[in-house]
């Protein structure tokens, strides 16, 4: 059967000489991605079919995947004029076999890869998929106790495909032959001129990039008219370019962004105290103490409102539900992002999202950049961070001790756990260790801050035995890591309730994201929507009702804590005022969305800006034909401009403090 095909691959080919084996690759190229395009569809079907476009999706899949298999053949081409001669064709010939090979094989693992993707993120491989590369250890050790026959079976399939190809490329070119060394410099030329074309794909201003394949409102059914390779290759290439990664939503004036975003309600009051550091500014705490209170941030993983009965979820977070009724439960809170480390800068840095990676990972801001720690070190607390797992992953530890964490506390430093999983030890594990360093933080006599970020609602989502009655007949899922993570949680609060240190400490609760984020939405709000809440010290119950971010808990927990502090955060301080309307800023993939009230305006990557209605309680958002009105687009557009700017100028830090002499 191999050698069949290899003569018929041959016999479509070989008119085209020396230049063969590229329209080998090219036709094999548009054949896997159709076949693999056509699987996804009918697995999406529902989805699909409720665009209404299925055959437009085909045909503009197959418009996108000429695009990627343009850039693989460019490289070959270029050296033809070198190699594709008679004198050098058994070198040309074996050059473009390997070339070709590799690049199928690099299209085949890549589209194996896309279906468990989906099922984690909904939408095809992107910069995560890029991003988890970095750490190897923890992501094979993921997917080894996770997912391990889609991992066998995706390498097997690798394995034994790429094989396949190899010798199916070797046997259909035996027969290329040369052409005469003037035909060939006459007609490569053109050549190179057609596959710049077939990149490009289009007469327009700009050449053709994923943006203009966003056909629907369905970003995971946008993501199926691409190709996987290509979505992953063009989030490389928007990696590099980070520090001006907002600017994928157009140009916008520069003093337009910083004057909207100050004339904010909880901002326009605001005394702004430096030119150089344009949103640095005075803030005057709510609560006046003589002594100002200690901070705990127990950051949940992955804990979205999915899985809170009382915000519309699944009955899984018993011990979370009896607590909120002990101090300020927030009933509208949003996350900026899907990603552990956009939570962090959110919450630790109040700092907002934009399309690039988060500043936990970036380089202009592993130093002098502003976080709590930071800000609440100048007033003589110790800050630390304890994390059950490697607090390298995600370039944690480096961010952290260079922005003002003055000890990190992980694995290494937990003695005899009880239980360790793929991600480190366990949520009880983490919770004792940082009950014993709440204790010593105490007896020491100085103020503290320390933020726990927990691990254990993480696939494979391993966890203890005999600790919850399991909510899911099978032990191993997100449901049943989630109540054992509550479990944990509620213990921790108890025990700390019986400490000297409680009545002096304000906790904060919330979580980094949801667990999955999905929905037949360009931007699925719901699944921003998050647990969060403060108690401890003399924090009265209160319902937080309007909408809030992740940025506006900075601010909030500074003024309750009776902190008076100048800072570059542009959150909202709740403690101020919780009662008038609010607002979310939401980052999904390349879609930006400020949702203010039930009004959504969601930015796009070189393309119009949208207007949607968002249903809270349907957990439903509609796209209007209105496009949204200019103060809207400010809005959206001065926020997500902002952190930018920040980043980019190395502006969102405090003033340096004077010498001392």
């Amino acid at each position: 059967m191999l050698h069949r095909t290899a003569g018929r691959l041959a016999r479509l080919t070989l008119w085209a000489g020396p230049f063969a084996g590229l329209l080998q690759l090219l036709l094999l190229g548009v054949v896997i991605f159709s076949l693999s395009r056509a699987g996804l569809v009918l697995w999406q079907w529902e989805r699909v079919a409720a665009t209404g476009i299925p055959l437009r999706i085909m045909v503009q899949g197959v418009r996108a995947d000429l695009i990627l298999l343009g850039y693989l053949i460019a490289v070959p081409l270029l050296l033809a004029p070198l190699l594709a001669h008679a004198r050098t064709l058994s070198l040309w010939r074996g050059f473009t076999v390997a070339w070709g090979t590799l690049a199928l094989i690099f299209i085949v693992f890549m589209e194996v890869s896309t279906p468990q993707f989906i099922m984690q993120y909904d939408v095809r491989p992107n910069r995560l998929f890029i991003e988890y590369l970095s750490y190897p250890e923890e992501v094979i050790s993921t997917l080894w106790n996770g997912f391990r026959i889609a991992l066998v079976l995706g390498i097997v399939a690798t394995v034994a495909l790429g094989m396949g190809i190899y010798r199916l490329l070797k046997a259909a070119a035996v027969d290329i032959r040369p052409i005469g060394a003037v035909k060939l410099l006459l007609l490569w030329p053109l050549l190179v001129l057609l596959v710049a074309f077939q990149i490009r794909s289009t007469l327009a201003h700009r050449p053709a990039n994923p943006a203009l394949f966003a056909l629907t409102g369905d970003a995971m059914v946008n993501s199926l008219i691409i190709n996987s390779p290509w979505s992953v290759l063009d989030a490389w290439a928007a990696m590099s370019h980070e520090a001006n990664s907002s600017e994928i939503y157009g140009e916008y004036p520069r003093e337009k962004v910083f004057q909207v975003v100050k004339s904010a309600p909880w901002l326009r009051d605001q005394q702004f105290t430096s030119a150089e550091l344009p949103t640095l500014h005075a803030q005057v705490p709510v609560m006046q103490r003589e002594r100002p209170l200690n901070l705990v941030i127990v950051l949940e993983e992955s804990l979205g409102a999915t899985f809170v009965k009382s915000l519309g979820g699944l009955p899984v977070t018993p011990e979370l539900e009896k607590l909120k009724a002990e101090g300020w439960w927030f009933e509208q809170l949003y996350a900026t992002g899907t990603r552990s480390v956009r939570g962090i800068e959110a919450v630790v840095a109040g700092y907002p999202p934009t399309p690039a990676r988060s500043v936990v990972k970036l380089s202009l801001s592993q130093q002098n950049f502003y976080t709590l720690a930071a800000g609440l070190g100048r007033q003589g607390y110790h800050t630390e961070f304890v994390y059950g797992g490697e607090a390298h992953f995600d370039n944690m530890r480096g961010f952290f001790t260079g922005n003002g964490f003055q000890k990190v506390v992980d694995r290494r430093d937990m003695k005899n756990p009880k239980f360790v999983g793929s991600w480190g030890a366990s949520d009880e594990d983490l919770f004792d260790k940082s009950l014993e360093r709440l204790k010593t933080l105490h007896d020491s006599g100085k103020p503290f801050f320390s933020l726990i970020f927990s691990s254990s609602n993480h696939e494979p989502f391993q966890f203890p035995d005999g600790r919850i009655e399991l909510h899911d007949a099978e032990k191993q899922t997100v449901n049943n890591a989630v109540k054992y993570a509550d479990y944990a949680l509620g213990r921790f609060i108890a025990e700390a309730k019986r400490q000297a240190y409680w009545k002096d400490t304000v906790f904060l609760i919330v979580a980094d994201h949801d667990n999955r984020v999905y929905g037949d939405s360009l931007v699925p709000i719901k699944k921003f929507h998050i647990p969060g809440l403060i108690l401890g010290a003399d924090i009265e119950p209160k319902r937080i009702k309007t909408i809030a971010s992740q940025v506006d808990l900075g601010p909030t927990l500074l003024s309750l804590m009776g902190i008076a502090s100048e800072h570059p955060m542009i959150g909202r301080d709740l403690a101020r005022d919780s009662e008038t309307p609010g607002r979310a800023l939401i980052q999904f993939d390349n879609y930006f969305a400020w949702l203010e009230g039930s009004s959504a305006t969601i930015l796009r990557p070189n393309q119009p800006p949208l207007l949607g209605r968002y249903d809270a309680a349907q957990g439903e958002l509609s796209i209007g034909a209105a496009p949204p009105s200019a103060a809207q687009v400010d809005k959206a557009m001065s926020h997500v401009v902002l952190p930018s700017i920040l980043y980019r100028e190395q502006r969102y830090k405090c003033r340096r403090r004077r010498a001392r002499h």
